[in-house]
């Protein structure tokens, strides 16, 4: 064997590690006893001089030595290397020596080798731990994980559990493995998106309108055989919404701290009840109309009610009084069972039942304006219901927003000549007395905007005068709902946030007689 090929056998197994080193030294091969089954090979030559050379040369004789005589068995058994790159038991690249006889090289430095955590693959185990690689059971590079299920069971498994319909145990194992898997967590978070596009945040409160549509609906193709007339239609669907509303109540809802809100001689007031005190005082006033219609009153149940007790005030206060403990849930029942008589009591009587008089103590409607202004109320208690719970409660619909509109703008000329008596407002100065009933007089154009909105002139003179344009002395702009607040006592005349054009005075009658609307 030349000098060269002595020296190329030489530099291919240098090159071998101390990893190398330590593998055969660990299995027990003594480096330096290794039996050549063939010892003319000249691998086995080479491998002898190039120890040699190296001894010889005095670099790291210990060293030097052991590294050749442990490559001389591998070539000699015909070991391929992965690090020399030797296939063929030969050594793998040239280097630079023209024998045994030449002067001494320097042992070359190894390359730096890539860590294996820049690989992507497993990290080694301990020294004598089977290799991770030799227990696979799915596409090359996926371990089973420990819940013992394979790779593509727990790949078919992404789509249920992206959905949130895997079991706890499944579930478990899934994202166990979205850790190991990367092509697995990039197809996991792919799915999740597209369910969170499927799944729209919405209210899980129905649409005001969707009753209505789906009455109508149904109405169209069969015509109720006892339709219920149109003024109460809705306090029909204001109850039926706090009844929606009221239906997944447990106990701390039902006793949540609730704020009565009205206003009383120009000024605001309120009780506080809770919850179910608001269902009470709705049950109570109800009962004005119940009477009416020859049903039963809920309040001879209460022992302790008065002959004088009339208004709404008083009996809700007498029904309040008259409860053993305070209201609970059980009110909702005979709410809703009295609100349900009502609208099919109405309905059996026929519209022209609508004038009936509905008396309120100091004062009476007539059956299908009491029943409007039941539906008003209901709606407003709904919404104070709402905020002492923090939910959402959107408006009524807004043909049935309309006739409450309506209805405070008609009582609106009564209210005005009530507080000139009381002497909380006065005649204007170019009309220092009322009108004749039926003359035109002074008048304010109210407009309400938005869906529900319209416009009604409005006498400040005389509740029998007739609203004229050509007497217009003032123009008041609101919103609907905002207009609704303000007869509801929740707003202060002060802060209605209203567009106002002409006589000041008559503006702030006008508002403050909408606030004087309210009550309990």
């Amino acid at each position: 064997m030349s000098g060269a090929d002595r020296s190329e056998a030489h530099d291919g197994h240098e090159d071998r590690g101390p990893e190398q080193r330590h593998a055969h030294e660990t299995d027990g091969e003594q480096p330096h006893a290794a039996a050549d089954p063939n010892p003319g090979h000249p691998a086995h030559e080479g491998g002898n001089a190039a120890a040699g050379t190296d001894a010889a040369a005095g670099t790291d004789a210990a060293a030097g030595t052991d590294a050749a005589a442990g490559t001389d068995a591998d070539a000699g058994t015909g070991d391929a290397s992965p690090v020399s790159g030797g296939a063929d038991g030969g050594a793998g690249s040239a280097s630079h020596g023209n024998g045994g006889s030449g002067p001494a090289r320097q042992p070359r430095i190894p390359t730096p080798r890539a860590s294996v955590e820049d690989s992507g693959l497993r990290l080694p185990g301990p020294v004598g731990q089977a290799p991770a690689s030799s227990g696979l059971s799915g596409p090359a590079g996926h371990a089973p994980a420990s819940s013992g299920l394979s790779h593509g069971v727990l790949k078919s498994l992404l789509g249920a559990w992206a959905l949130a319909a895997c079991s706890a145990a499944e579930t478990a194992a899934v994202e166990e493995h979205l850790g190991d898997c990367g092509g697995c967590a990039d197809e996991a978070r792919r799915l999740r998106e597209a369910v969170g596009l499927l799944h729209q945040p919405e209210s899980l409160d129905l649409n005001p309108a969707l009753r209505t549509r789906v009455l109508k609906n149904c109405l169209s193709r069969r015509p109720p055989r006892i339709p219920v007339p149109d003024w109460a239609l809705p306090y029909d669907a204001e109850t039926a919404r706090l009844d929606a509303l009221l239906q997944d109540f447990g106990d701390a809802e039902w006793h949540a701290p609730v704020r009565l809100r009205w206003f009383d001689d120009d000024r605001p007031t309120g009780r506080r009840t809770t919850v179910a005190g608001v269902i009470a005082h709705l049950l109570s006033v109800d009962g004005l109309v119940a009477t009416a219609l020859g049903l039963e009153d809920p309040l001879p149940a209460a022992p302790g009610h008065g002959d004088g007790v009339t208004g709404p005030a008083g009996r809700t206060e007498a029904y309040w009084r008259a409860s053993r403990f305070p209201p609970t849930r059980t009110v909702r029942g005979p709410w809703r069972e009295q609100s349900h008589n009502l609208v099919r009591t109405v309905s059996f009587t026929g519209s022209h039942a609508g004038g009936l008089p509905v008396a309120y103590g100091d004062f009476a409607l007539p059956l299908h304006d009491a029943m409007l202004d039941r539906a008003f109320e209901c709606w407003v208690h709904a919404a104070d219901i709402a905020e002492a719970v923090h939910y959402p409660y959107e408006p009524p619909a807004p043909r049935h927003l309309n006739r409450m509109i309506d209805l405070a703008a008609r009582l609106l000329p009564v209210v005005l000549a009530e507080r000139r008596r009381a002497g909380l407002s006065a005649p204007g100065d170019r009309t220092p007395h009322l009108v004749p009933a039926g003359a035109p007089g002074r008048s304010l154009r109210l407009e309400i905007e938005g869906a529900a909105g319209g416009e009604w002139l409005i006498p400040l003179d005389s509740p029998a005068a007739v609203g004229s344009a050509d007497h217009e002395v003032a123009h008041v702009a609101l919103d609907g709902v905002e207009f609704c607040h303000l007869a509801a006592g929740h707003i202060s005349p002060e802060d209605a946030a209203a567009g106002r054009r002409g006589d000041r005075q008559a503006i702030r009658d006008v508002l403050f007689a909408t606030a004087s609307l309210s009550r309990m």
